[in-house]
Order: C-alpha cells, then structure tokens, then sequence
C-alpha cells in the first residue's frame, strides 16, 4: 500500500492521480472579491469568508471582507477600495475520500484508487471537521501542489445517537435541545428530534436543516 503525506509542508508531486491542472491567474476588481473566492495576499492564499460593497458619505465605495488563510488559518478583516485590485489564488480541486481521524490526524483516499491514502492535520480538515464520517466524499483545494483546505458538501445527513427525553410540553412550543451526531458532533435540534433520527445539517453555518424521513 503507498501511503502519500499531503499534509502543510508535504507536496503531492509523487502522487499522480492527485496532481493538478492550475487555473490561469487573473487580478480581481474590489467588487469581485466575494465569499468562496481565493486571493493572495501577502504572498498567502486566503478563501474570502464575507464581503460587503458600502459608500462612506460622499466617498467612493469600499469592500470591506473577512478573509481566512489556507495556510496559516488565521482569519482578518480586509477593506478593499475601489481603485485596489487583488490577485486571484491559483487554487486546483480535486475530490478525495474521507476514512478516518486518529490523534489528530485525518485519513483520505483517492476515491478511484483506496491504497492511494494520506493523512491531513485537523487544521487544514478545519472546524467543519467534527461533520465528517466514513467514505464522504469532500473536495480538496490545492495550491502550490499542496492540498490547504479542504471543503465539505453543503449539506450534510447525521445519524443521532444520543438525545435527552422529550420534556411534556416543549415540542409544542418549539424548545431546542441538545443531541449527540454519530461524529461525536453536539447541536441544538428541535425537542421532537430522537435517538436514531437522521437529520440533514448546513455545513456552512453549522445549523440544523431539517429531520430525514427514513425508507
């Protein structure tokens, strides 16, 4: 079995199958600078996190982004004037397969290829992390053939295997509760969510969207 570290550090060169056609660089006006977009600045990728075009009084309209590194992790607040540009991060995708987490440390494959496996350290993974089970498939973002991050589906389906009983009356003034996801993940849910139930979650926002019929 060939194992391939693609961790910060690691680059994926000997790995074929992940490699990467990148993009063409192209320079961003101020008012192009919006969320799941990539930038360099600094001389480091950053996925915009938010972005809002306001006008100042009389003064000429500003962008003003949060901003959050692929590399280092840290998230800023940017403004971006209307004369500034920003480079576009040269960032590849590729899907990969999720297979387990130990210590730390997250384990992948290539879904067309399972002996093809690597490891990513939970900053990279990042804080959605705690919503990802067995053989999902996610998306990982690639720059400088070095996977950075790493992008779940939108929505996500949990198994509940822990949730405190119904107290009379609550579900029918809409009371949350908190449950315990087959992750090991916690959140609110509506009280009338049981041990068993699956639900689907917003993996952007962290939200519970609603209960899956089963069958």
């Amino acid at each position: 079995m060939t194992t391939i570290v693609a961790s910060k550090g690691y680059t994926l060169s000997g790995a074929r199958n992940l490699a990467m056609m990148r993009p063409t660089m192209t320079m961003l006006e101020y008012n192009d600078i919006t969320p799941r977009r990539f930038i360099i600045l600094d001389g480091e990728p950053y996925e915009v996190l938010s972005s809002h075009v306001f006008r100042k009084q009389q003064r000429k309209p500003v962008n003003q982004t949060k901003l959050q590194g692929l590399v280092s992790g840290r998230v800023v607040e940017k403004s971006f004037h209307q004369a500034e540009k920003a480079e576009e991060a040269e960032i590849g995708t590729r899907e990969i397969k999720y297979i387990f987490n130990k210590r730390g440390e997250y384990w992948f494959s290539d879904p067309s290829d399972p002996s093809q496996r690597f490891s990513l350290p939970e900053t990279t993974v990042g804080e959605k992390a705690h919503f990802l089970k067995g053989n999902t498939i996610v998306e990982a973002l690639v720059f400088d053939e070095k996977i950075v991050g790493v992008h779940l589906p939108i929505k996500v389906e949990l198994e509940v295997t822990e949730a405190p009983p119904n107290i009379k009356g609550n579900t029918a003034t809409g009371g949350y509760k908190v449950v315990t996801l087959e992750t090991g993940a916690t959140m609110d849910v509506p009280m009338f969510i049981n041990a068993g139930d699956v639900i689907r979650i917003n993996t952007e926002t962290g939200a519970y969207v609603e209960r899956v019929n089963k069958g």
